[in-house]
């Protein structure tokens, strides 16, 4: 078992405690290994009726994948194409598709910074899942940031957002905290961090047959605490549909551009500052990913992510926030107007046949 998850049954709980505090509970692959070999030993277990899932660290639930392990291997081989990556995404991508059809009921407490890959593992789940945040939380996909585009099934929960607030979300890599993350479906219920000494409580004797009808009850009373008036996606949401709509980056930045409030240009600026090539290769995921399936769109982006450590764009992108730590990464192309529909079409063509690609036997 990994030093950095925690596992004890409580109550009928399948209780998962994730404890690397020092890197804010990134993901390693033996982290990604101990948590589906967890999730796979409780599946048929009749014992244990539900799992829950939090962190040891009130600074996060989870910032992501372990982006500077990415850097390391990444850089080993000219191309990146390292065996320690394939697995990673492999297993990462096949351990969020594990949680997203788990027949039991999955509760993540996303208290705290949850990002990338603790989306993944935290989103996955419809009939399933609840998804606690707090005033602690504080929610992004930001791999735009990285050179990386939203993966882990990013592709899927972003387009159960509404309008196109995933596609904003997606593009700029803006953190939401917990007001905006309930009006964008992206969380259920919030309980204040005061009260989570109770919840843990009810979690060790409540009687229900279902935790999440507990829980809901329980946090009912924080309810008018995080009403939609306390969310700047619900206060933007008409000029995020306006301008996020189409499916071209160009025309995104041109209708921000012609638009003169505050927050169309502080949206600009931030994706200014992103990776260009991303953020279209992004906006082009999301856009073939609204009919898919989950299986598939995993599939689609382990295929794209096989193609972002060969351009190496991820890889740069990590150099300047994370090793080198100058915050100014060199894009390539480094500006927009640079951006090629040849260049976006090279990040989805097939790398294998479709019998022995990673995640074929995903359902």
């Amino acid at each position: 078992m990994s030093s950095h998850v925690i596992t004890e049954i409580r109550n009928h709980v399948g209780i998962i405690t994730l404890d690397r505090p020092k890197a804010l509970n990134s993901l390693s692959l033996d982290m990604v290994r101990v948590l589906t070999a967890t999730l796979r030993a409780w599946h048929n277990d009749p014992n244990i009726r539900a799992v829950f899932i939090h962190s040891s660290s009130e600074k996060a639930f989870c910032a992501g994948g372990d982006i500077r392990f990415f850097y390391d291997v990444g850089t080993l081989t000219p191309k990146g194409d390292s065996a320690l990556l394939e697995d990673f995404f492999t297993e990462e991508y096949a351990l969020n598709h594990l949680i997203h059809f788990y027949p039991k009921p999955y509760i993540a407490l996303m208290n705290g910074v949850v990002m990338g890959g603790g989306m993944g593992i935290a989103q996955s789940g419809v009939a399933s899942r609840l998804r606690i945040v707090t005033e602690r939380t504080k929610m992004a996909m930001p791999e735009v940031n990285i050179g990386l585009f939203p993966d882990v099934g990013g592709g899927y929960f972003l387009n159960q957002t509404s309008g196109e607030i995933g596609s904003y979300l997606g593009l700029t890599g803006e953190i939401i905290q917990a007001a905006d993350a309930i009006y964008a479906n992206l969380a259920d219920v919030y309980i204040p961090t005061t009260q989570i000494p109770a919840l843990m409580d009810l979690i060790a004797h409540h009687t229900e047959a279902d935790l999440r009808v507990a829980i809901r009850q329980f946090s009912a009373q924080f309810a008018s605490d995080i009403s939609p008036e306390h969310s700047q996606l619900a206060q933007y949401r008409t000029t995020i549909d306006q301008h996020f709509s189409g499916n071209s980056l160009h025309n995104i930045c041109a209708s921000l551009a012609g638009d003169d409030t505050e927050f169309a240009k502080k949206t600009l600026a931030t994706m200014h500052k992103r990776s260009p090539l991303l953020m279209a290769v992004t906006l082009e995921q999301l856009r073939r990913c609204q009919s898919r399936s989950v299986a598939d769109c995993l599939r689609l982006e382990r295929t794209m992510v096989r193609h972002c450590f060969k351009h190496g764009e991820v890889l740069e992108g990590v150099r300047a926030l994370v090793v080198d730590k100058d915050n100014m990464p060199k894009w390539s192309p480094a500006t927009i107007a640079e951006v090629t529909e040849e260049m976006i079409s090279d990040f989805f063509v097939e790398v294998w046949p479709s019998y022995a690609h990673p995640l074929a036997h995903l359902p």
